[in-house]
């Protein structure tokens, strides 16, 4: 039943997306490719009308992706010992929480939507490196790994995947819906978009209480076309709120590759009609992602307003557990997994480095499979909820 659900979610998208690409000319253009090569192959091409409609029913492979070409090394401030060993052990917790997630998917013990974060862990990670005490997170459904870099128990969260008395929403709003004030993490929301004018609004309450908190706002590339998402860039900017979005470009939205979908492909200049500044970050380097994230934070602290961050990142897995993925290659993945991988690039340089050896980065792994392994163990033993709760929690 899960699985209908979202193949007919997944299908409306692609129904959307052609009722909506008309243009002059029947022409949807795609601006000059970034500087970020993985990208380039979607972003360079003129497709008409006609075209999207044959593509939409021939559904050819998409043209394998280009390599990254981040900046050099060098020029990408050193995160030092401690900070990398800590960008390691973050990483992949959220990665061996978002595998274990999907095997329990796939054993029928957890239901509904189910969006994993595999791949995009620097994200994250990188931008919880930028901030301080009391800044607020907020996100859409691909959420599990925020939550887990805001310092939620993986139990809580997993016993929430499961549907259980113990999880953070008392089992009743699953994967995409997860709270917790205390670690300043505000959802996890499942309406497309939604949380970027909750971001605002939690960016105005700052200012309106005067504190110098800001609000990280997190949404996707297939967000970005939303409405909403304008009318709070045009607030955020009229009052100087201190908001930095967040785009994760994991480049295929819900299925539909960017250049298919919108007509301005580089997310960061979506603020200028608004005068909000923004960047492409490399969104598989948690060092260029702490760095940027750092400026951005700090410009939007300042009280000089937004920032928009457009984080050039990939996820290995489709859009949600229903999702085959057949718009890419396997090709494609397997490239991006070899070459541009978030936790191997730190892996590599620790070694390299000599500031961490093979046992113990083993021995992390260890840790933190047994840390996982115990919060499955946990969701799968925790009770149900009461049904009287039901009726609690509601405005009746």
């Amino acid at each position: 039943m899960a699985g209908r659900r979202e193949d007919s979610h997944f299908a409306l998208t692609d129904m959307h997306l052609s009722c909506a690409t008309g243009a002059p000319n029947g022409c949807v253009r795609a601006s000059a490719g970034p500087r970020f090569g993985l990208w380039d192959a979607d972003r360079s091409r003129s497709v008409t009308r006609g075209q999207l409609m044959a593509v939409a029913k021939k559904k050819p492979a998409a043209p394998p992706a280009e390599p990254a070409k981040p900046k050099p090394a060098s020029s990408v401030p050193d995160l030092g010992k401690e900070r990398e060993l800590k960008a390691f052990r973050e990483m992949l917790l959220i990665r061996r929480f978002e595998e274990k997630a999907g095997q329990m998917y796939g054993m029928g013990l957890i239901g509904g939507f189910c969006h994993l974060y595999i791949g995009q862990e620097a994200v994250v990670v990188g931008m919880q490196m930028a901030i301080k005490e009391g800044d607020q997170v907020i996100t859409g459904y691909r959420d599990h790994g925020h939550m887990l870099a805001c310092g939620m128990d993986p139990k809580g969260v997993m016993a929430e995947l499961t549907g259980r008395r113990n999880g953070y929403s008392k089992g009743k709003g699953g994967s995409m819906h997860m709270f917790s004030v205390a670690r300043n993490f505000y959802g996890g929301h499942g309406i497309v978009a939604a949380q970027v004018s909750l971001g605002t609004g939690l960016a105005f309450a700052n200012r309106y209480r005067k504190n110098d908190n800001v609000s990280l706002t997190y949404f996707g590339d297939g967000a970005a076309n939303q409405g909403q998402v304008y009318e709070s860039f045009n607030m955020a900017e009229l009052w100087k709120l201190p908001v930095v979005y967040i785009v994760e470009n994991n480049r295929y939205a819900m299925g539909t590759s960017v250049s298919r979908a919108s007509a301005q492909t580089d997310f960061s200049k979506r603020g200028a009609s608004f005068d909000i500044p923004g960047e492409q970050v490399d969104g598989m380097d948690v060092r260029a992602v702490k760095a940027a994230g750092e400026r951005a934070v700090k410009w939007a602290r300042e009280g000089n307003g937004p920032y928009i961050l457009e984080m050039m990142t990939y996820r290995y897995r489709g859009h949600s557990m229903s999702d085959p993925a057949k718009y890419r290659t396997r090709e494609e993945v397997e490239k991006v997994r070899t070459e541009h991988d978030p936790i191997e690039q730190v892996r590599a340089r620790m070694l390299a480095s000599k500031r961490a050896s093979e046992e113990i980065l083993k021995a992390v792994d260890a840790e933190i499979r047994k840390i996982v392994n115990e919060a499955a163990e946990f969701a799968t033993h925790d009770p149900e909820p009461d049904p009287a709760e039901l009726w609690t929690d509601i405005t009746r």
